[in-house]
């Protein structure tokens, strides 16, 4: 058996090895996927650096592709069912770590920009593993909170659900969780495009931690410049990563696609796809994976929020990007640990 495997990948080396099979594991970085390399591998595990489709899998041998991510717009799906490539993806790994990501970035712009979160409505697009996180934190802060999510409020009877019109009109800060799709009934490609920024009734922040393309970054810079929204936090960019280095610049905060890369969500998104490869090649083996521990576990605090900020602070990440936007993969390729919450434990004194 012949296993390819995303080098940046965390805590995946040496543990396929050790199953009782006979195995071939190759490391490898995800763009430097090629026909030729994976013709012979039965097993991809990959991120959202590898294109499978009909280029990179045609003749292959390969019949399970695990990605390590929740997104899966990187593979042609349609293509693989043609193919008979069983594929799956980690959906939830890293919500915690989203989670946290958005609740720094609240707690941030009280400190930073004095908001009086309590008083502000907070605007969810996309209610999934990751926005119904967001929700809890949000409201645990405070805040108003109104959820759209068009494919969950057809399917389901509650009306707990608003319209994209409504979030415009109410939402003094934005956040943006939807997958990435361009077609259907519901596209989220340039979700927020130019005419969504001209609806919005109050000088709205927006987030974007989703995708992207689901936000448009010209019409997101044009917005800013023209001071029709406050501000902006995108830790997802069209392009990547080949950024606008003017809407960085603009941005209250830009970092290079790492809300969700708490060690937590790569633990997480690690044994999902290594749990999926055992049951697709029925392999008994099973593999633990836990993330290192924080060098210092015990947070001594009057402010609880202080405490939280101390476990995780995205302005340091927006800094290291905003000095070497050329370094965007390299900052994503060598992330230092970041743990959540429940690694720490927070004293009050």
């Amino acid at each position: 058996m012949k296993v390819i495997i995303d080098d940046k990948i965390p805590y995946i080396k040496g543990i396929i090895e050790g199953f009782d099979i006979d195995v071939n594991v190759i490391y490898m970085p995800g763009a430097s996927f090629t026909p030729q390399i994976i013709h012979d591998a039965d097993a991809l595990i990959v991120r959202t650096r590898t294109k499978c489709n009909k280029a990179l899998l045609s003749g292959s041998n390969v019949k399970f592709i695990a990605t390590a991510t929740i997104g899966f717009d990187h593979i042609d799906t349609e293509y693989c069912k043609e193919a008979g490539i069983y594929w799956t993806n980690c959906p939830g790994c890293n919500s915690g770590s989203v989670a946290q990501y958005i609740q720094s970035v609240l707690l941030l712009l009280e400190k930073e920009k004095g908001l009086k979160l309590n008083e502000l409505t907070l605007g969810i697009v996309g209610v999934g593993h990751v926005g119904s996180k967001v929700s809890a934190v949000a409201n645990k802060l405070g805040m108003k909170v109104l959820l759209c999510d068009p494919p969950r409020a057809e399917q389901e009877s509650d009306n707990s659900f608003c319209s994209i019109t409504d979030i415009a009109n109410e939402c003094d800060i934005i956040t943006f969780h939807t997958p990435l799709t361009r077609s259907g009934k519901y596209p989220t490609f340039h979700l927020a495009d130019e005419s969504f920024l001209q609806s919005l009734n109050k000088k709205a922040i927006i987030i974007n931690t989703s995708r992207g393309e689901v936000v448009d970054n010209q019409a997101l810079l044009y917005a800013l410049v023209e001071g029709r929204i406050e501000d902006a936090v995108i830790d997802v960019w069209e392009n990547e990563p080949n950024i606008m280095i003017p809407l960085l610049n603009k941005v209250f905060i830009g970092t290079p696609h790492i809300a969700g890369y708490s060690a937590d969500g790569k633990a997480n998104a690690t044994q999902m796809s290594l749990d999926a490869l055992c049951r697709f090649f029925k392999i008994s083996a099973k593999a633990q994976i836990n993330p290192p521990s924080p060098a210092n576990i015990e947070i001594q605090t009057k402010d609880r929020k202080e405490a939280l900020l101390q476990i995780y602070n995205p302005l340091n990440d927006s800094n290291k990007l905003k000095t070497n936007p050329e370094k965007f993969e390299w900052l994503r390729g060598n992330y230092p640990l970041r743990r959540e919450e429940s690694a720490y434990k927070i004293i009050d004194y």
